[in-house]
């Protein structure tokens, strides 16, 4: 089955870039939903320890389906909301997660230091394009930054596997440079170089977090 998740992904993942490429909605439809239902099934697929992790992860990911199906009508700011807000409750289920295996340190500290900065440059630089979805986008912002911190404690954490924890604070990294993408998208500049670079980022830290569930 992981084999074949290998080799559907980078054909749905062609084939959704190539629809973006077009602003084909119809294209869009048919590829994005499935290629985020196979990070789910990544996720379901693998043997699980009995702990928290699994159960937030999963239910993360299947928010963030939500999220990727309602980001095809970003055009709409309701629709782009409603992803917003299934994003964010994504994000707080996975900081959930990281947290439970999270070990502070110099690591942990360093990491969060320069998280807030960049954040920090990264609302500075939406603030005067964001008009009445200021308030959204903080909230957004600051969740991201928190499940980047925590991913960072959770690859602190030397009782867990070395490529669980890589996968973990990859994945979460990934997904924190593919949402500037998006951000940059939908509020500064609309051009392809946005999905064509935000989305194999994107779906490359989503299955990374998936695979980690069969490690922890």
């Amino acid at each position: 089955m992981i084999y074949m998740i290998f080799a559907a992904a980078p054909l749905l993942l062609a084939g959704l870039l190539y629809a973006s490429r077009q602003e084909s909605i119809f294209g869009e439809l048919l590829t994005k939903p499935l290629l985020s239902v196979l990070f789910i099934v990544t996720a379901m697929i693998q043997p699980h320890a009995d702990t928290p992790y699994y159960p937030l992860v999963l239910t993360g990911l299947l928010l963030c389906l939500i999220g990727d199906v309602c980001l095809i009508f970003s055009s709409s700011r309701k629709v782009f909301t409603a992803g917003l807000a299934a994003f964010l409750a994504g994000h707080i289920l996975y900081v959930a997660a990281f947290v439970t295996l999270g070990v502070t340190g110099p690591l942990v500290w360093a990491a969060a230091l320069i998280c807030l900065g960049l954040s920090t440059c990264v609302f500075l630089w939406l603030r005067p394009h964001l008009g009445e979805m200021r308030i959204p986008v903080i909230a957004y912002i600051v969740i991201i930054t928190a499940m980047v911190i925590c991913a960072a404690a959770l690859m602190n954490n030397p009782d867990l596997d070395p490529a669980a924890r890589a996968l973990v604070f990859g994945g979460a990294l990934l997904f924190y440079v593919s949402d500037i993408f998006v951000a940059r998208q939908r509020f500064v500049t609309k051009a392809f170089v946005n999905r064509a670079a935000g989305l194999p980022l994107y779906y490359a830290g989503q299955f990374m977090i998936a695979f980690s569930t069969g490690l922890i």
